[in-house]
């Protein structure tokens, strides 16, 4: 009997940004490894996925030049992001040539996802791990300015965007259709989500957590906040823009004398428009550079709490991340942060227009005894809900090979 390993195909569209997603994944390739014969194909790799793919003797299939999405409004309209990122996978070296040969695969939504699946042949195992229904094709979060208010009459947008909104449908749906592709989401929120938009069977696959990585072993790594401030200061962590309640994390700081360390970044007209805000609310606010693990996690760690007010967020990593560490996880009583976050045993779930709940929740989240019971608790959830590294490993072995 042959002791072969199965060969798997890792497939992420953009690997590049090194969101929640692409942290989850490199998080959790060298467990995989164990089990599969892994490659990995991505049409934009980051630094962090080449050295690991090195280090670790993975195979990878990139094209020959980096593929980013069209972001015009003309691209948009004609779904020039799906034809581009067809044209990129197929410039993969070796990818075509070597497709057929693989047992398995193991997909990650995002940008350019959709016309990976279309290669897959139909004979093969798959799994898709459906973060969450586009954004942009099923629902407004992504279409709003900073404040809130529509960037176009939602009509308008919904016509412009409908060949997209087609093809989304129409790509997940057939390979949902296949009875040895099967599908899941990250939350029973997101599932339940992609039920009802796509009306498929699917299951949950929650992200990991490296509690090594995120642990209070820092070494000598500097907190990069205190080079600016000495100021009591909590943590929030994503893109600014409306679905991460970017303005409105602000707004809830107004009065406490709490700083805001922003963690993610944006455009340069969205950062000073989050820093004008935060002047006009007399909050003091730090907008991060791009930040090593080990300062993200010194970050935290000296954090007051780790707060989001995300709206439709489908997991979030934050709050997990959080437990890790041992900070504080206040977070908005919505979506995703309902699988991880048991209100006021491991942090807070709040209403998101409760602001004397939100002020009262910080005062919380000073006191020492609370501080020391959350973490506790926190990290025992972690392990309830199997979500290091090698549990996720052994979920997809499971659901690939049964």
């Amino acid at each position: 009997m042959s002791d072969r390993k199965p060969s798997l195909l890792v497939a992420k569209g953009n690997m590049k940004r090194m969101g929640g997603a692409e942290r989850d994944l490199l998080r959790c390739l060298p467990h995989l490894q164990q089990m599969f014969d892994v490659s990995v194909a991505t049409l934009n790799p980051s630094t962090e996925m080449l050295e690991l793919c090195r280090e670790k003797k993975i195979r990878t299939f990139v094209p020959p030049t980096p593929w980013n999405p069209p972001t015009t409004a003309l691209s948009q309209i004609l779904n020039r992001v799906h034809t581009s990122s067809r044209q990129s996978w197929r410039r993969c070296e070796g990818l075509l040539e070597s497709i057929e040969n693989f047992d398995c695969f193991h997909i990650v939504s995002g940008d350019g996802y959709l016309a990976f699946m279309e290669l897959i042949p139909r004979d093969k195992t798959a799994h898709l791990h459906l973060l969450e229904p586009h954004r942009g094709y099923h629902e407004d979060s992504l279409h709003r300015k900073l404040n809130g208010k529509l960037k176009r009459p939602a009509f308008l947008t919904n016509i412009l965007l409908s060949i997209g909104r087609k093809k989304d449908l129409s790509t997940v749906r057939k390979f949902a259709s296949n009875p040895s592709f099967l599908v899941s989401a990250n939350s029973t929120y997101s599932a339940q989500r992609s039920r009802d938009v796509y009306g498929i069977k699917c299951g949950v696959l929650h992200p990991c957590v490296d509690q090594n990585e995120f642990s209070l072993n820092f070494g000598e790594t500097t907190n990069p906040i205190k080079q600016r401030t000495e100021a009591e200061y909590v943590v929030t962590v994503g893109t600014a823009n409306w679905a991460k309640a970017s303005m409105e994390t602000i707004s809830m700081l107004s009065g406490t004398g709490v700083a805001l360390a922003h963690v993610g970044g944006g455009t340069d007209a969205e950062k000073a428009q989050l820093e004008q805000h935060a002047k006009h609310q007399s909050v003091d606010l730090w907008i991060a550079p791009r930040l090593s693990s080990e300062e993200l996690a010194k970050l935290m760690a000296d954090a007051l709490a780790v707060v989001s007010m995300a709206h439709k967020e489908p997991f979030g990593l934050t709050p997990i991340e959080a437990f890790s560490i041992g900070t504080p996880a206040l977070f908005v009583d919505e979506g995703g942060f309902r699988d991880t976050i048991v209100d006021g045993k491991c942090g807070r779930l709040i209403p998101r227009d409760n602001l004397s709940a939100w002020h009262a929740a910080l005062d919380e989240a000073r006191h020492p005894d609370n501080r020391k019971n959350w973490s506790t608790y926190g990290r025992k959830r972690i392990s309830e809900l199997q979500l290091s590294p090698e549990e996720q490993a052994e979920k997809i072995h499971r659901i690939l090979l049964g």
